[in-house]
């Protein structure tokens, strides 16, 4: 504002006054929206085949039927029944933070937290994943190796399903880690989760 002869104007070049350079609001093109919608059902596609698989995985552990030996009597197996379980919540959540985000525009948290909130969970869940299905996939070999198998193969065939399906959810679960990854670079580089 200038005051001429004691009465208030408005200043011809208005100030923005900005908290942080992040508040301000990014124009996106319609091009750049459709991009963005096909970044988040790609993401969403991730999600729900993580969750697809790391159930598949538990559920098939789980199915085995019970007799000797069962999965429980081995704390490879029950790891591995834990980190699916684990995994398949998880990405239960990040279907519908995908969906969110797809129908609103907006992220379940502040951009922050959520961007940071996926890639680290990504990251950690992850790596809980692929360590209890080699850890599995481990027992699974020494079974063989002492005729466990032999004597109940259904045990086994069963097993080696569900460790098949903990290692496609492990793939799919890593993909969604580069893609929130490339949502942490954008944001830390462009103040947006998005490079557009």
């Amino acid at each position: 504002m200038t005051r001429n002869n004691g009465v208030e104007s408005p200043s011809p070049r208005p100030r923005i006054h900005q908290t942080h350079p992040h508040d301000t609001p990014h124009f996106h093109s319609t091009l750049s929206e459709r991009k963005l919608r096909r970044f988040n059902s790609l993401i969403f596609v991730f999600r729900l085949l993580a969750f697809s698989f790391s159930l598949s995985a538990a559920v098939f552990m789980l199915a085995i039927k019970s007799g000797s030996p069962r999965w429980s009597d081995f704390g490879a197996f029950r790891f591995v029944v834990a980190a699916n379980g684990i995994v398949g919540l998880y990405s239960l959540f990040e279907m519908f933070a995908s969906a969110w985000e797809i129908s609103r525009g907006s992220t379940v948290f502040p951009e922050f937290c959520q961007v940071w909130f996926d890639f680290g969970h990504d990251q950690v869940f992850a790596y809980m994943l692929l360590s209890a299905n080699s850890t599995g996939t481990e027992l699974a070999r020494q079974l063989r190796s002492v005729a466990t198998c032999t004597a109940s193969n259904s045990f086994c065939i069963q097993s080696d399903i569900a460790l098949a399906l903990g290692y496609a959810g492990f793939l799919s679960l890593m993909i969604s880690s580069l893609l929130s990854g490339f949502r942490v670079v954008c944001f830390i580089i462009n103040g947006s989760r998005y490079h557009v």
